[in-house]
């Protein structure tokens, strides 16, 4: 081991310390205060609901941690976007659970709430996976409605998701632990079985301050919309619990009596850990985003055996592509090398940069995946297409397109993981959200961003001066080392992996030690899901 390695070890994992830190806080919700106020009901909180419900052997591979992290500041922040969804297993079955946090803002919605909910509805439909809502939630937060309610991907979206869902067969299942109020009312009913736990639980379309101003009538909640009422006077709820514990119990027994659904026949094997050592990842990967390194020595410590049947290995040398298995899953990595290569052509070939030949391989190498039913990881370091004049004229447009179009009609499932950078429409060749990965997940390492700080820094000051001359002001070369500064830190702080997962522009941001858990159980799910549409590009440049 060298030095650069130690150096590189110690950046990494202090990132995988200042990760940990972040989630710690971000688990505690709204905080001690509100987290008592929630004992003294005598309810669980939302993540000990959730550690009760699933097999005591698994772990929650969650959603969204990071949504609305440092965002609505003004109303007191939002953490985890005030509702915890993940993939879990219960009573041995993988699930997408999704469970209101009654701490934040007494688990009220706002914009990345319905955002979080609407992404964990969207993997659950794609991989059929059935869906367990723990319900706690006074519903809109009223102060931003006009950001949560009306569009299209807004609040309604979500009801009709349960609808859709319940049409094609994946099984929904609600408990009411809390609070369940007016449109959100529907959540529940709208699943195939809702549950309500005795004191603690209610649903109704108005409390009974809205029903007081509305129509006069005095009344208490419990009366409106609590168990007994709906229980044994509506029929609006199916089961009736004393407490939390004993609700979960019920969601447990009868997760266990689903049919076994129905398999895509994804190939698995026995699985194997890497022969080499995963912890080396590390000291590969440089602490500085523009060095170079070796993308295959970090290849060989996410595969079984560190094994990888690598394809056309010495053309278009700047994107791999290659089989492997992960978990025993068979998978098709493409993945970008970051060292620079030379070609046969003699040609110097920049690392993270894809070049016209490395995106036709990609191109065949994804079509190929396809045709065999492999799923595909890609592991993004991009820092795009290559330009200028040699490149232009050598057609890097018509190879892109072709790349980006293989990805985008794609019918295996894709998951990609932000190794590093992901900048411009590399982040789009190489799977970025836009093209439909199952899951997407960042590394502590990632920059996403449609260009690298330095270079977006000097276009945006140029601009700026630009603006400044026009309007008859000069600027010193001091004010300008200020100026540039400010943009590019200002720039810098929006390609972090937390400002791109506090948006959902990913899945979450995760140790690089736990990557292979992540793509395991992600096309463990999509397993569940038979592939029936053809595969078809469509007509693709030539």
């Amino acid at each position: 081991m060298n030095i650069e390695f130690n150096k590189n070890e110690d950046v990494n994992k202090q990132s995988v310390y200042d990760l940990k830190t972040r989630l710690k806080k971000i688990y505690k919700g709204g905080g001690d205060k509100n987290a008592a106020k929630q004992k003294d009901k005598g309810k669980l909180l939302a993540r000990e609901r959730i550690s009760y419900l699933i097999d005591k052997e698994s772990q929650l591979l969650e959603i969204g941690a990071f949504a609305a992290d440092e965002m609505y500041t003004e109303h007191g922040g939002c953490p985890s976007a005030g509702v915890i969804c993940g993939i879990g297993y219960v009573s041995g079955r993988q699930c997408m659970i999704v469970a209101n946090d009654a701490t934040v803002k007494a688990g009220a919605w706002f914009p990345m709430t319905a955002k979080k909910n609407l992404r964990a509805q969207e993997i659950a439909m794609e991989n059929r996976l059935p869906v367990i809502y723990l319900v706690d939630s006074a519903g809109v937060y009223l102060p931003m409605q006009d950001e949560i309610f009306p569009d299209k991907e807004h609040f309604g979206r979500i009801f009709r998701n349960n609808a859709m869902m319940s049409a094609e067969g994946i099984v929904q299942i609600a408990a009411i632990m809390g609070s369940c109020v007016a449109g959100g009312a529907y959540l529940p009913i709208m699943s195939d079985e809702a549950m309500i736990v005795d004191g603690t639980g209610s649903v109704f379309l108005a409390g009974s301050y809205l029903v007081k101003s509305a129509i006069g009538e005095d009344v208490n909640n419990e009366t409106l919309g609590g168990a007994t009422t709906h229980c044994e006077i509506s029929g609006v709820t199916d089961y009736k619990h004393p407490n939390d514990q004993a609700c979960l119990d019920s969601i447990r027994n009868i997760m266990s009596m689903l049919g076994a659904p129905q398999v895509a026949g994804f190939d698995r094997v026995k699985p194997a850990l890497p022969k080499l050592n995963a912890e080396e990842i590390y000291g590969i990967l440089p602490e500085n985003r523009e060095k170079p390194y070796d993308m295959l020595e970090i290849i060989h410590r996410l595969v079984d055996n560190s094994e990888f049947e690598e394809y056309k290995q010495l053309y278009g040398q700047s994107v791999i592509c290659g089989l492997g298995r992960i978990d025993g899953w068979a998978v098709g990595i493409v993945a970008n090398q970051r060292k620079v290569v030379k070609s046969k052509k003699g040609e110097m070939q920049f690392g993270g940069v894809i070049y016209s030949d490395s995106a036709d391989k990609a191109t065949r190498f994804i079509m190929n995946c396809n045709q065999k039913k492999i799923p595909l990881v890609f592991l993004q370091d991009v820092t795009g297409f290559m330009v200028g004049s040699r490149s232009e004229q050598g057609g890097i447009i018509k190879d892109g397109a072709k790349m980006v179009n293989a990805v985008a009609n794609s019918v295996v499932p894709k998951f990609t993981i932000v190794v590093g950078n992901s900048y411009g429409a590399g982040n789009y060749a190489m799977c970025g959200k836009a093209y439909d990965p199952r899951l997407i997940y960042a590394w502590p390492s990632a920059k996403i961003a449609v260009m690298g700080g330095a270079q977006a820094a000097k276009v945006l000051l140029q601009i700026q001066e630009a603006s400044l001359k026009a309007k008859g002001e000069t600027i010193t070369e001091e004010n300008e080392g200020e100026l540039l500064k400010e943009i590019t830190d200002r720039y810098d702080s929006q390609t972090t992996p937390y400002y791109a997962a506090a948006r959902l522009w990913v899945d979450g941001v995760i140790d690089p030690a736990d990557t292979r858990k992540v793509i395991s159980m992600g096309i463990e799910a999509a397993n569940q899901s038979p592939v029936k549409k053809q595969f078809n590009v469509g007509v693709i440049q030539t």
